[in-house]
């Protein structure tokens, strides 16, 4: 048995690269999953025994020696996490403010209520020393105002509300706090007040002059292009998508296409294929030079040289950065004589992005562009062993983009599903209509438009791209017209998408049978996520909005208000609707401001506004008491008043088996981390039992 062991290990020695950013990532992701934050005498700890393990690795046989540095990576993954919280830390609101605001702008982008959003940095706050000042605070603009003077750098002053990063919208939900944290920003905000230039931006230095350029560009490209075609060409040529409009971008994210808007790995794999190919093949087509030099890699710097303007132009955002590395890995690789797509340079790739940014591993832009990849190398590497010569060169180019976009978006299709909750049915026919389009029309025309900018001539290629992008949005605009073109499915309980993420990636690394083991844990992952169930009773962490999960669905205790915690929780659900028919729905039973659930023997109260809790004698009957006001209390029943909600977070209501009432917080879930550690002490997980019912209910019959 050992010798047949060690055999089964010793196989895998090819591939033991790719296991390298796959035990990072469980490192990462222990560390992010902690419901406390490790101090440095644990994490010393670890390093120690990780120390320990690496001397043991040279002492064992060679076929266990990495098992032992997989600890080691897992612990270097823990560790990298812990660096990269402590380098981006800066100080959070931990009140909400009202007052004057100064900042410089470094960014301005719109939310996804189509608001123009400015994220400040030498931030200014009334009465507030500058140690306490957030780094950055990013604030909404709302009403009419000429926001489109303002470019990054000008200092601005305003009047605006700012409010400490909010926490996840239901229990084991998203945790914006912890996103924010690691964009170094500190509160967020909106004005309805006019923003005023204090001074204007020093167009001396690099940053400013990028900027000033890639708005010139994307008001050109606007302008040349007419209509939504033209904000499209300027958001993959710039990263501009302050010019679309929000039916086309939900035309986009229904026919899964919305990932030609954001600037990706296709955008930065098309962009830089296309110099490598052009300027190889120019330099092969004069003998003199292709004789002498190296054209291979006088056209991989080329491309890697043209990649890097693109990701300056574009703002560098962190999916365009990502992209980046992923490529130069790759032409880095033709520039040393080996392949370029292969695993390895997967490895290397995902290998480097953990090590700069680790938060990434949960983010969905990660997982599902090294999903893609490596799902497109694996599967292009076993298609080299199939004879397709005898088909014609056009039958073999068609298979090879309706394979390509196949691949991909199986691939990445658990991944969108777990994170967005929903599935384009008809997915893959739109990206096989506009794919193709994209690499041989649109980007070859771009990069055309740009070469002829200085001689006046760049209105050809954008011609050339208004045809394709028209044509790319007929195509969007078109299949989410049909029936059925969005599915939607249930949020996945936090270590599903894990599960499958591991078991996916054993299907592909492990030599030999034991890819049976990845199998097995995929299958175990779909049954889990099949059998996930729903919160029954939802608590907003402002206590003014409640849900009651139904056979109908989930219904809410009002039709307006607090719809950006509305919408999640209905998508979280597998059953977004809009919240006034969420509204609609049976199981609540509303009485002017105040509201009441009933769970099994358990009953919730709801009360909105002042006046109402005044009125309320002691908790009229029920269990738990929710309010959106401060209670003076104290009551016959467990209460939670908008102070209590702010220290708990988001509350999920479930009756256990034995009858109890289990009531979860958002904070028990995250734990108390560096991100959200301003809220002082996390109260206790709440259990009602049924004697403390009884309790109450007998405290109650003599009134």
């Amino acid at each position: 048995m050992r010798a047949r062991i060690e055999d089964a290990l010793l196989a895998q020695r090819g591939q033991l690269i790719g296991w390298v950013p796959v035990c990072l990532g469980v490192g990462i992701g222990t560390y992010f999953a902690l419901s406390f934050e490790p101090d440095v005498l644990l994490m010393a700890g670890f390093t120690i025994a990780a120390a320990c393990l690496l001397i043991a690795s040279r002492l064992v046989p060679t076929a266990f020696a990495p098992l032992l540095m997989a600890l080691v990576l897992v612990v270097a993954g823990a560790g990298i996490a812990k660096l990269r919280v402590a380098a981006v830390e800066t100080p959070i609101l931990t009140f909400r403010y009202y007052g004057a605001i100064e900042g410089r702008i470094v960014n301005i982008d719109r939310s996804a209520s189509d608001a123009v959003r400015l994220t400040l940095d030498r931030v200014v706050l009334e009465r507030m020393s500058p140690a306490r000042t957030p780094r950055h605070v990013r604030v909404s603009v709302h009403g009419q105002q000429p926001l489109a003077v303002f470019t990054p750098g000008d200092v601005i002053i305003l009047t605006g509300h700012l409010s400490p990063p909010a926490g996840p919208a239901e229990p084991g939900g998203f945790d914006f706090q912890r996103h924010a944290w690691f964009m170094e920003l500190g509160a967020v905000g909106y004005t309805r007040t006019p923003v005023l230039r204090l001074i204007a931006a020093d167009n001396t230095t690099v940053a400013a002059r990028l900027f000033a350029l890639r708005m010139a560009v994307s008001r050109a490209v606007q302008a040349a292009i007419p209509g939504e075609a033209g904000a499209f060409a300027a958001a993959i040529m710039t990263g501009d998508r302050s010019g679309m409009g929000q039916e086309t971008l939900r035309d986009l994210r229904t026919s899964n296409l919305a990932h030609l808007l954001a600037i990706s790995g296709l955008h930065m794999g098309l962009l830089t294929g296309f110099i490598f190919a052009v300027v190889r093949y120019g330099l092969a087509s004069i003998p003199g030079i292709a004789l002498r030099w190296p054209t291979k890699k006088i056209a991989a710097v080329c491309a890697l040289a043209v990649g890097a303007f693109y990701l300056a132009l574009s703002g560098g955002s962190v999916s365009t950065e990502r992209a980046y590395i992923m490529v130069a890995v790759m032409l880095v690789a033709v520039l040393l004589g080996r392949k370029a797509l292969t695993l390895r340079a997967v490895a290397i790739a995902a290998i480097l992005v953990l090590v700069w940014q680790p938060e990434a591993l949960i983010g969905p832009g990660f997982q599902m562009s090294f999903a893609a990849t490596t799902a497109l190398v694996v599967a292009f590497g076993a298609l080299r062993k199939v004879d397709l010569h005898r088909l014609p060169r056009w039958a073999r180019a068609v298979l090879s983009v309706i394979l390509s976009s196949f691949i991909a978006g199986i691939a990445t299709a658990p991944f969108a599903a777990a994170h967005f909750n929903q599935i384009a049915h008809y997915g893959l026919i739109a990206n096989v209509l506009s794919v193709p389009l994209m690499g041989v029309l649109v980007m070859p025309a771009a990069v055309l438009a740009v070469c002829l900018a200085p001689l006046g001539l760049w209105w050809i290629g954008l011609g050339l791209m208004d045809i394709g992008l028209r044509w790319i949005l007929l195509v969007a605009r078109t299949v989410s017209a049909q029936e059925g073109a969005l599915g939607h499915v249930i949020a996945p309980d936090w270590f599903v998408l894990p599960l499958l993420a591991f078991g996916l990636l054993a299907c592909v690394l492990i030599v030999g049978r034991g890819r049976l083991i990845g199998v097995a844990v995929v299958l175990l992952a779909a049954v889990l996520w099949q059998q996930t169930s729903r919160a029954t009773l939802l608590v907003a962490d402002s206590g003014a909005l409640i849900g009651l999960n139904g056979t109908d669905g989930r219904a809410l205790s009002k039709p307006s208000g607090n719809s950006f915690v509305a919408d999640i929780w209905l998508e979280n659900d597998g059953a977004p609707v809009a919240q006034e028919v969420a509204a609609a729905r049976d199981g609540l039973l509303i009485e002017g401001r105040v509201t009441r659930a009933d769970l099994g023997e358990w009953q919730v109260l709801q009360v909105s506004g002042k006046t109402a809790l005044v009125a309320l004698r002691d908790c009229d009957g029920a269990d738990v008491l929710i309010s959106n006001q401060i209670d003076a209390g104290p009551r016959p029943c467990a209460v939670y008043d908008v102070t209590r909600l702010r220290n708990t977070g988001a509350l999920a209501l479930d009756v256990a088996g034995n009858g109890d009432l289990r009531i979860t917080t958002a904070h028990q879930m995250t734990g108390q981390r560096p991100w959200n550690s301003w809220q002082g002490p996390w109260p206790a997980p709440v259990t009602l039992s049924y004697a403390q019912q009884k309790r109450a209910a007998e405290a109650t019959l003599p009134r």
